[in-house]
């Protein structure tokens, strides 16, 4: 899972432990223009089990500024080879992020949701430089994709098991839920934090690990 570096720190500070997949993003520059145009410089890599690193092939993506075209950064493109060892590591955190209780996790959540919402105004310039959407859109959809992860991180508390009587008087039967991640998902490109977290909350309140990235895009 990508985490925003504004999530990360101690355990202890209740924040997130830098996750062991992900991307780092870098911001080069910042210029205010007017009210509602901003010019970001992004940089980013992944990181795996802790080490940040560019793509196998060394290969970026630029990604550009649809308003004038302007390159504002670049992403590492990675392969097949990379998304098998991002598999891995999210199979390896299955393992400890599944024995946490849903309190845990809710507490966890519920942090992401605040800082989230405590960097709403940066998180939507940075939507605003690299797609577009007016400023105001994108203020509405941080807003809306912190949402999820409050609502999930208060479901995930109540997951809830069943007892179902049986037609034997000696006998009753027990339904429990427990998590059977890791999650793989691919989400759409037009609301770019609340696709994501429809799927990342919702997996991680459940305790599983999960892989995500965009639906191919047909060339």
């Amino acid at each position: 899972v990508g985490i925003p570096p504004c999530l990360w720190g101690s355990e202890e500070e209740g924040l997130l432990p830098p996750p062991r997949v992900g991307l780092k993003t870098r911001l080069r520059s910042v210029k205010h223009v007017n009210s509602t145009l901003y010019h970001y410089g992004v940089m980013a890599q992944w990181q795996m089990r802790g080490a940040w690193a560019d793509a196998d092939s060394g290969e970026t993506i630029e990604v550009t500024n649809p308003a004038d075209g302007a390159v504002i950064g670049t992403v590492p493109k990675m392969g097949a080879a990379e998304a098998r060892r991002a598999i891995e590591a999210a199979e390896e955190a299955q393992k400890e992020w599944r024995t946490r209780t849903g309190k845990e996790r809710a507490a966890i959540l519920r942090k992401w949701h605040d800082l989230m919402m405590a960097n709403q105004e940066d998180l939507a310039i940075l939507m605003t430089t690299e797609q577009g959407k007016p400023i105001a859109e994108s203020r509405g959809e941080i807003a809306y994709a912190a949402s999820f992860i409050e609502w999930f991180a208060e479901e995930g508390k109540r997951v809830y098991g069943r007892i179902i009587p049986s037609r034997f008087p000696n006998m009753q039967h027990e339904a429990r839920k427990e998590p059977v991640g890791p999650v793989v998902a691919f989400v759409a490109w037009n609301f770019p934090a609340t696709n994501v977290m429809r799927k990342v909350a919702g997996a991680l309140a459940a305790g599983c690990s999960i892989t995500i990235t965009r639906w191919p895009v047909r060339q």
